[in-house]
């Protein structure tokens, strides 16, 4: 489901998160109907823990990138994902094959999209890849296809004993090339070549027994260039224009 409304996190009063809180527990449009700049996304709304508003605006550079919301413990263990980007999520590409001189959809996975998400989950396939097959595909609940727009994600967590976690945000898009990622940089790794500047990842400590605190996600680090592993990597000075992806990410617990 998704629909048009207007919100910026960290001005919103208390009113209009209850008007969002009940829209998300009834995943119906509110009475008094409102036009607003951001599109609208749902995931997890079946579940019975927290309720989350994910403000993504995004930046200069934005060029339909991928993306992927999850939760972990304190500890960095994987919890759930909240939202995947369709195409990783389901390995179904709009652009997934040349060879006939003109692009076609179809099934392809690309496991340095984000790579950090891939391996936080854990799952490995039968082919070694960390990232699901078709046969394998998340579930409809939490993906989606990339919002070409700002947007606000409405979701819930599983579990409502978790109070304290966080919440990593990953994007990337390919074609990024800069002075440092190269398209010569690792000759012969086509993986890297589908990702050019590595995935960058935001990171906030959520707590979820403070519902007035909006949350700013950080930069926190980067994703492996060709997704053989899961590990974070913080020397970011080497990304450039991967930084104006988005231009800003809030989060708010809007109901417990």
């Amino acid at each position: 489901m998704k629909q048009k409304l207007s919100i910026f996190l960290p001005v919103l009063g208390i009113a209009t998160f209850a008007l969002l809180l009940a829209q998300i527990n009834s995943c119906t449009a509110p009475r008094v109907p409102v036009q607003y700049p951001f599109d609208t996304l749902y995931s997890n709304t079946d579940k019975n823990g927290h309720a989350l508003a994910l403000e993504f605006k995004r930046g200069k550079e934005h060029n339909h990138p991928l993306m992927a919301i999850w939760v972990t413990d304190t500890s960095g263990n994987y919890i759930e994902t909240l939202f995947i980007a369709e195409s990783i999520g389901k390995g179904y590409f709009d652009r997934a094959d040349k060879s006939t001189g003109k692009w076609l959809e179809g099934f392809i996975r690309r496991p340095a999209a984000l790579p950090v998400w891939a391996h936080s989950r854990n799952v490995q396939e039968a082919d070694g890849l960390y990232i699901p097959t078709p046969e394998t595909a998340m579930p409809d609940a939490i993906t989606g296809a990339t919002p070409p727009n700002n947007f606000v994600l409405f979701a819930k967590t599983s579990d409502k004993s978790l109070t304290v976690f966080d919440v990593y945000f990953e994007i990337n898009q390919t074609w990024d090339w800069n002075e440092y990622w190269t398209n010569n940089k690792f000759p012969g790794d086509e993986e890297y070549k589908t990702s050019c500047q590595p995935a960058l990842i935001y990171k906030a400590r959520i707590d979820a027994e403070n519902t007035n605190r909006v949350y700013k996600l950080e930069i926190y680090g980067r994703g492996h260039h060709n997704g053989s592993t899961g590990e974070i990597f913080y020397d970011l000075e080497t990304l450039s224009t991967a930084k104006q992806i988005a231009e800003s990410i809030h989060l708010k617990v809007i109901g417990r």
